[in-house]
């Protein structure tokens, strides 16, 4: 508790505790959400909000920065997959995709002045035997796909669904550890708050009696120098007596 001089007009007050090391911003939590009524304030919320603009208009940070503290990305090279590298490339510098070539799958005739030209014949002729043979392995494939396809994709689905499940089980106990950090920091501030309750008020109260000390120490004061003013006017020495003690004083 500090004392304040005769002339020091201060309130007295508690001595404030020792101050602990201060953390990084980043780690100061000071939060007490099932306790702290005091955003619901509209007044109070109003003010935060002010507080919080204006801090980010101030901060030097970007949006970049604050991914700094992550970890960073693992780097591929593609080396066993050069289109990957090239189509990474690719969408890296901003480039627009690379349109498909579908001019192999056209059957044309030869050009008017190569109409008499066997090896162009024979070019066109080599082209519709591929074209056909296109045609014929994609029926192949809708007649594979048409008897096994619907096996197949029961198969997919029951994978999917065993996945889903599989996550469905981490969301669920995911949720129920949250759900239990949420009561147990709800249970603790709870308890907590009649505590702080107890402090705070005995903090008032502590401080009102503190003033009032503070009021009785000024009155006395003043008292004492009325005393030695009037002491001082009747010619006596009020040091000397008590040097000399009351016996004294009283002669």
């Amino acid at each position: 508790m500090e004392i304040a001089n005769g002339s020091n007009a201060d309130i007295l007050m508690l001595e404030a505790p020792p101050q602990l090391a201060a953390a990084p911003p980043a780690q100061i939590i000071d939060a007490l959400p099932y306790i702290d009524d005091d955003y619901g304030n509209p007044a109070v919320k109003e003010e935060v909000d002010r507080l919080v603009e204006d801090e980010m208009r101030r901060s030097s940070k970007k949006p970049s920065d604050f991914l700094k503290d992550l970890p960073p990305l693992p780097k591929s090279n593609f080396q066993d997959h050069p289109m990957l590298a090239r189509e990474y490339e690719r969408v890296r510098a901003g480039k627009p995709p690379v349109l498909m070539d579908t001019s192999r799958y056209g059957l044309e005739m030869p050009p008017i002045n190569k109409r008499n030209d066997e090896t162009a014949w024979r070019q066109a002729v080599q082209k519709a035997q591929r074209l056909l043979q296109h045609q014929v392995i994609r029926l192949e494939n809708l007649d594979l796909m048409s008897k096994h396809g619907p096996e197949v994709w029961k198969l997919y689905n029951q994978q999917l669904e065993a996945f889903l499940a599989r996550m469905q089980s981490q969301v669920l106990e995911l949720s129920g550890n949250i759900e239990s950090v949420n009561r147990e920091r709800k249970y603790h501030q709870q308890n907590t708050a009649y505590e702080l309750n107890a402090l705070s008020t005995q903090w008032r109260e502590l401080c009102l009696k503190n003033i009032e000390i503070q009021a009785a120490c000024g009155e006395i004061e003043t008292r004492m120098e009325e005393l030695k003013n009037e002491a001082a006017g009747r010619g006596w020495n009020l040091e000397e007596n008590i040097a000399n003690g009351p016996q004294h004083a009283e002669n």
